[in-house]
Order: C-alpha cells, then structure tokens, then sequence
C-alpha cells in the first residue's frame, strides 16, 4: 500500500466531524484520535471555523462571542470575563457591551482573537483571583467571570474611566439584590486601596 492510500485508509476509519467536539484545538487531537490532517479538511470543507491561531469552532453552533470565549478560556485559562461584560451577565447594568471585556493577570500576553471583538484589561497578579468565579459555556467549557461583588469594585477603581455615575449605577443595583451584604462588599474592598475609599463614602450615602 502507498504512503498517500494508507492515509486515506487511516482517515476514512477514524471517527467522523460529526462526532467531534463543537470547539476543538490542535492540542486536543491526540485525546480525540483526530490527525490535524483531518482537521485542515474539516476546515476546508467549511465544517469548522477558526477563531483563534490553533482553535476551530463548528461552523453554525455556536455564537461569535461564546466561540471567542471558549477560544480564549482554552489558551489563557485564567482569562476573566470583567467590567461591563461581567455586569451585563449578572443583570447590574442595562448597558449593553460592544466589546467583551476580557482580564488578565499584567504580564500576560492577550489571545489574538478573529470573530468577536475584545478589550483586554491587565489587573495585578496577586488579587487577581479575588472575587473570580466561573461562567459556564455551551459543551461545558468554563471561563472566568468576576463575582458581583468584584464587579462593583473594579468599577469603582476605574471610576475614572467608566465615570461615577455608572459605578453608583452599578453598585445601587447590587443593593437591591436580597441577601446582598454591604459589610462583606466593604472587607473583599479593602484588598483594593484604590477602590475602598471612594466605596466606602458611596454606601454612606445611599444607606
């Protein structure tokens, strides 16, 4: 048998596209039995989509936006959906995002991303994970997602960028959640210097 039938042998028996994850990566060939041959042809052919360098979504499954965060959150897994995207997602904010806003521990170089755009945002290694839960996607991939409580935070701390008005917009919305405790708002606060103050002298206002 010549070199190019046993690949085409080898193909033919694999298991079909159809069987496949709906975002797969180069680095997930080997676990599914996929060469990246078989990939490339999936591609070709329009099956799949790529969106980012190494990471293919199936053509039609899934959204732009969504597609761009499991790519992101399968290359950076500690990329953290933020700011105006989290306060979407936690229904803070009526305002709709035109970008996703996507963090970083600073020094971590972005994802370059071709579907849906993003802004990235750098924050500091060490309260980086403060306050960052989990946001599940579609097949089960998971990104990061800021907490309520970190959201309102990071606002305050780049008040001076969104405006104060958002950031009280955002932080009366939260009060009005049941359950929602000022005083555990305050302490996860003080991780941020620049952040607390302003906070502080917001909540005296409104309560």
């Amino acid at each position: 048998m010549t070199k190019s039938a046993d690949m085409e042998a080898r193909v033919q028996d694999a298991p079909g596209s159809s069987g496949w994850p709906d975002i797969v990566g180069y680095a997930d060939l080997p676990h599914l039995g996929v060469s990246r041959y078989m990939l490339d042809k999936a591609v070709t052919s329009g099956e799949y989509e790529r969106i980012t360098p190494g990471v293919f979504y199936r053509t039609g499954s899934v959204d732009d936006t969504t597609a761009t965060w499991a790519a992101i959150a399968s290359k950076r897994p500690r990329a953290t959906l933020c700011l105006l995207t989290a306060a979407s997602l936690h229904d803070l904010t009526d305002e709709v995002p035109r970008h996703s806003h996507i963090g970083l521990p600073r020094g971590t170089h972005p994802v370059t991303t071709t579907r849906a755009p993003v802004v990235w945002h750098h924050f500091n290694a060490p309260t980086f994970s403060i306050g960052r839960d989990q946001h599940m996607l579609p097949g089960g991939t998971v990104v990061g997602i800021s907490s309520p409580e970190r959201t309102v935070i990071d606002f305050f701390r780049a008040r001076h960028r969104w405006g104060s008005d958002l950031a009280t917009a955002i932080l009366k919305q939260w009060l009005s959640r049941r359950g929602n405790s000022p005083a555990a708002l305050l302490t996860m606060a003080k991780q941020f210097p620049d952040a607390y103050p302003s906070l502080l002298s917001t909540l005296e206002v409104l309560l």
